[in-house]
């Protein structure tokens, strides 16, 4: 294997996870459909969607053990900053990484975001 070409987190809300995403973490909508929402970051540089269950989920802890990096162009202070301002709370203070400056905010479902500022 050399490339991970795409990722889909089940959600248990898709219309509170697609506002989460879109609306607080600025992240664009490339393509929906009644049962998934596709968005694409930095232009289209990683895409990944979060659709309704594939198979029952309830009582189970979807996020538990995922967590998906996005490298971004802006400095993690300022971003950590404007999620607040958008009312996200985040996981933490901003770390150093072996990969770069990060921080982490949890979705509505668990799923742990890692925001990167690559060295």
């Amino acid at each position: 294997m050399r490339l991970l070409t795409f990722a889909s987190l089940q959600v248990k809300n898709l219309e509170a996870s697609k506002d989460f995403y879109e609306k607080q973490l600025g992240f664009e909508i490339g393509d929906t459909n009644p049962q998934a929402c596709v968005f694409k970051y930095n232009q289209g540089e990683a895409s990944f969607a979060i659709r309704t269950p594939l198979e029952p989920i309830e009582g189970k802890e979807l996020g538990i053990g995922v967590a998906l990096w996005f490298a971004v162009n802006e400095k993690v202070d300022e971003l950590k900053e404007k999620f607040i301002a958008n009312g996200i709370t985040t996981s933490g203070p901003i770390i150093e990484t072996p990969f770069g400056r990060a921080f982490h905010v949890k979705d509505p479902d668990g799923y742990k975001l890692t925001f990167l500022e690559a060295e």
